[in-house]
């Protein structure tokens, strides 16, 4: 790319443990408004593609009060088309705002989006507060913890995924090889032997969309498995097509021999080798202690509050509880499922969903609910109307004191 880029490009290695699995690469600031036309002495959206094919992970920065995608920004994410599996949205400082500007922001951020990354899925937005300074808004705070935590175990997981996603890239320059052969060597099969050969030239470059189909058919080739059209006319601008090589068979079925046989090999190597031994995680610095003590995500909320305390948690509410049982008309201390239902469908929650807190609730199975059991299905009821999950099984800090069994007795 040039000495002009070469003296830009700054290498910094440092004592942490985060970069003994990753390496981490940030591109100068992107130019906005009048910037745009200072000139940065490289071709940066070309450097980016480069660095692009051979990442595991792109992520795209965006700070909730400044969404524009400038010309150069445009530039820089159409680079990286074909890397879309990679492309990971980062709205930060989400803090900044409400929580109605917010949802304006993705919203807007999402329209933008659009315009420029044309795939028909939607990339994936993580929102969130990503510095060490206090919440300005605090009312998303479980939200942005629950974001950072989902980018967190995203990053987390690249190592592991590293080994795979080299095969792949092996298998994506393997097939893109071939097809290169392919047309090098249809293009100088059509070339005039002696007279017009650059009319004939011009002619083949306007003619390689047509080209590429009859290849296809030819050859039995996936259509993405081609170079873009755009790309390969400007390449073959500057080449003699009389000089191309011939297409030789023999390394077409080397290299369809490896793809069938070999590849399944490797796949085979790497998964024998993750079962030996430990995942490969990004560990330190962020990624390690905040899922440990009071302030991991979700420690005291849902599901986990009262698990510390030495009352049982239900009890808090249970007078209220006890209210409703009653007006349910128990018999020998105890309702119907049918009158259950009728008060547990108050709360519009699905019947999957009841269904779920039913059986955690229903201690000893037997089809009817005492009033502690009635009590612990309303507390899980309250807990899922406010968007925490539900466990399979359930814990020991929620069963009910009569259904505890009693070591002493056990024993």
């Amino acid at each position: 790319f040039g000495l002009s880029f070469i003296t830009r490009f700054i290498c910094s290695q440092m004592p942490n443990q985060v970069l003994q699995s990753i390496s981490i690469i940030d591109t100068p600031g992107i130019l906005s408004g009048e910037k745009q036309r200072i000139s940065r002495g490289y071709d940066f959206a070309e450097v980016l593609r480069w660095f692009g094919e051979r990442v595991d992970r792109i992520i795209l920065l965006f700070d909730a009060h400044k969404l524009d995608i400038s010309d150069e920004f445009s530039e820089a994410i159409k680079a990286f088309k074909g890397q879309d599996d990679k492309i990971r949205v980062v709205l930060n400082k989400a803090d900044q705002v409400d929580t109605q500007q917010l949802m304006r922001v993705y919203g807007a951020l999402m329209w933008s989006l659009g315009k420029v990354i044309n795939t028909p899925e939607v990339v994936r937005v993580y929102l969130g507060s990503f510095w060490a300074k206090p919440l300005q808004n605090t009312e998303n705070r479980r939200l942005f913890e629950a974001e950072s935590q989902d980018l967190f175990r995203d990053i987390q997981s690249l190592p592991r995924n590293a080994a795979l996603r080299k095969l792949n890239d092996l298998i994506k320059r393997a097939r893109l090889a071939k097809v290169h052969a392919y047309i090098i060597s249809y293009l100088k099969k059509e070339m005039p032997s002696l007279f017009g050969r650059e009319k004939k030239k011009e002619e083949l470059i306007m003619r390689l969309p047509e080209i590429y189909t009859v290849l296809q058919r030819e050859h039995h080739i996936s259509p993405g498995d081609f170079p873009s059209v755009t790309k390969m006319q400007d390449m073959l601008q500057h080449y003699d097509f009389s000089k191309f090589p011939s297409l030789k068979m023999k390394l077409i079925e080397s290299v369809d021999k490896m793809l069938a046989t070999k590849i399944a090999g490797l796949m085979a190597m790497i998964r024998d080798e993750e079962s030996k031994q430990p995942p490969a995680m990004v560990s330190g610095g962020a990624f390690e202690g905040s899922q440990d003590g009071p302030f991991g995500q979700g420690y005291g909320e849902g599901i986990s509050a009262g698990a510390d305390a030495e009352d049982w948690i239900v009890s808090r509410e249970k007078h209220r509880y006890d209210e409703i049982f009653y007006m349910l008309m128990p018999v020998n201390g105890k309702i119907t499922g049918v009158n259950a239902k009728k008060e547990m469908m108050n709360s519009h929650l699905p019947n999957t969903v009841l269904g779920k807190i039913w059986k955690l609730a229903d201690c000893d199975r037997d089809g009817m609910l005492d009033d502690e059991e009635f009590a612990l299905a309303q507390h899980l009821i309250k807990i899922k109307l406010e968007g925490y999950e539900l466990p399979n099984e359930l814990p020991d800090h929620l069963v009910p004191p009569s259904h505890r069994k009693n070591p002493t007795a056990d024993a």
